[in-house]
């Protein structure tokens, strides 16, 4: 293989590799809540550090690939389609020590209720980025067109989740209660954004693959 299909392939596999730390973060963020187990933070910020690690070097060879090589047609599009999921990958961790940080605050306090529907949000959304970088890896759009339709699934999530914070907000005056249910929206907030890079990712690879900008469009 030429020196830039090696360099190509090794762009691939670090976003890979980023795209699992992501996963890692977003499921440790979110289990550290439900479990109440704090020394979980310990994981999020640790994979931080290496996820942003990574964008710093993704960035760094997809200038390098640009600059030296020149590239046109399918490998352009590749390379920058890679700037941008490294991009997404890496506001995904910023989401993930997000819902971290708030759950810092929201475990100094008893629980609300059971947390049902945000544990679902959650592997809704690992899912979202599992299959969307997995499309990436295999330049397999059809997989990355069924991540733009979950994306509802996710948004609807959100949805009970704040009608239902809602209904204890307005029939109560006790300020921890207020509190912890404003908390726990930030963090289905977090999570329907983490969706929303997910489908960012998955409209790159569609791009990639096809040439075609669907941003802003629910699919091909």
């Amino acid at each position: 293989m030429r020196h830039f299909d090696l360099e190509m392939n090794d762009l691939k596999k670090r976003l890979v590799d980023m795209a699992e730390i992501v996963q890692q973060m977003i499921k440790f963020s979110v289990d550290m809540i439900v479990k109440r187990d704090i020394s979980m933070s310990k994981e999020v910020f640790n994979r931080e550090r290496e996820a942003n690690l990574t964008e710093i070097v993704v960035d760094d060879t997809c200038l390098k690939l640009i600059a030296l090589n020149q590239p046109v047609g399918t490998d352009l599009r590749f390379i920058t389609s890679a700037m941008r999921i490294n991009s997404d990958l890496e506001r995904m961790g910023d989401e993930a020590v997000n819902i971290c940080e708030i759950g810092e605050e929201l475990l100094k306090y008893p629980d609300l209720k059971p947390l049902i529907d945000i544990p679902k949000m959650a592997t809704a959304v690992i899912a979202m980025v599992r299959d969307s970088i997995q499309a990436f890896n295999l330049n397999d759009a059809e997989l990355a067109d069924t991540v733009l339709s979950k994306d509802d699934e996710v948004d609807e999530l959100k949805r009970i989740i704040i009608k239902d914070l809602l209904a204890f907000m307005t029939n109560t005056s006790d300020q921890t209660t207020l509190i912890r249910a404003i908390d726990l929206m930030f963090i289905a907030k977090s999570l329907e954004r983490l969706g929303d890079h997910a489908t960012n990712i998955a409209e790159d690879v569609i791009f990639m693959v096809h040439g075609k900008d669907i941003r802003h469009l629910k699919s091909i």
